[in-house]
């Protein structure tokens, strides 16, 4: 939408200088196949669609509890932690704003990586927080020495988007131990898929949170519940934060469905192990049809040709009703983050590129 300057003088000034993020493409096209937003391609729990459908009844005329008391238990029930180290949101992202809001308004720069979530930049505005991208190496990888810098806080995910790139849990911990006067966040959205969560550290260090999200290895992106894990004291900033803002951000649909996606351990076992076996299956095409494939712990896998210009590759499989995700941004302009799919999906994307190339 254009927006004229004689409109925008309605606007607060600091809203006219904010570069909002942009979501993933979602384009309404019959029999497309969707390999751009990293959507789980099982559906959710059935145990969690039960739970949900349960849920809608007359109750809803009701506020929804806003500790959302079960739901935190049920996490802490899995990981293993006290609820009180236990915060919950309406999806991983509302938990990272309130997080930059708790603890990255500082008098020193935050750090992350300079290929990382575009939406750290789009918060770090919002809330007026100064911050320095730290590069990765020639390999896409984060070297945690390269943080050890005098800063207002630290955060990245793990693995890292859109590399794929996870980090060693040993490496976050050497990071945490020369890193004591600031918050580290690792964020886990695609923890799950082969890599060692961080939740394992927060009892030993004061400073640590550990983000996730339902979205993606429980399926229910279109539910929106985020997490985070971490000693009682940030998590009571958190909660200070949510209360200033938005006292019940978590409905009772959500809480249900959230709760039933926890305790079904066996289906989240079962979906994971799918999509792993299908990420290291495609790999391997990908990587037989000449792509480098970066080493992925996620649900994607972070892929450029030699021969072939990728903006080039994504236009000609949308031609064939595929969409996968392509950057225009320094250092990763010939890449493609593609979506692992079921193995038809993947299969049907390996056939058109094969045409493609």
């Amino acid at each position: 939408m254009s927006i004229t300057a004689e409109q925008m003088r309605f606007w607060s000034p600091e809203v006219r200088e904010l570069e909002p993020y942009v979501p993933g493409e979602q384009p309404k096209i019959q029999n497309l196949l969707k390999l751009n937003t990293n959507e789980n391609p099982y559906p959710p729990s059935p145990l969690a669609l039960n739970a949900m459908q349960d849920a809608v009844n007359e109750s809803l005329r009701l506020y929804p509890d806003p500790d959302a008391t079960a739901l935190k238990q049920a996490i802490a029930n899995y990981y293993g932690v006290e609820r009180n180290q236990v915060f919950v949101g309406n999806g991983s992202d509302e938990v990272l704003a309130h997080a930059f809001m708790s603890f990255f308004k500082q008098n020193k720069p935050i750090l992350f990586p300079d290929i990382s979530y575009s939406f750290y930049k789009v918060y770090a505005g919002l809330y007026e927080v100064e911050y320095q991208t730290i590069a990765l190496n020639e390999q896409f990888q984060i070297n945690v020495a390269d943080y050890h810098a005098n800063n207002g806080g630290i955060i990245f995910p793990n693995p890292n988007a859109p590399t794929g790139c996870v980090l060693p849990l040993a490496d976050i911990e050497k990071l945490l131990q020369a890193n004591t006067h600031s918050v580290v966040i690792v964020d886990e959205a695609y923890i799950d898929f082969g890599g060692q969560s961080a939740i394992s550290l927060v009892n030993q260090y004061p400073q640590l949170l550990v983000t996730q999200t339902l979205s993606k290895s429980r399926s229910l992106a279109g539910l929106r519940v985020g997490l985070a894990i971490g000693q009682a004291h940030l998590i009571e900033a958190l909660e200070r934060v949510k209360n200033s803002f938005n006292s019940y951000p978590m409905d009772k649909v959500a809480i249900a469905g959230g709760v039933a996606a926890f305790e079904d351990k066996v289906y989240f076992a079962q979906t994971c192990q799918a999509i792993i076996d299908s990420r290291e299956q495609l790999a391997t095409q990908l990587s037989n049809l000449g792509f480098e494939v970066l080493p992925s712990a996620a649900n994607f896998v972070f892929v450029r040709h030699p021969q072939h210009d990728a903006a080039t590759i994504a236009l000609a499989l949308r031609q064939k009703a595929i969409i996968v995700r392509h950057f225009k941004l320094p250092r990763i302009e010939q890449f493609l983050r593609i979506t692992v799919g079921k193995p038809s999906e993947n299969d049907a994307l390996v056939e058109a590129l094969t045409l493609i190339l």
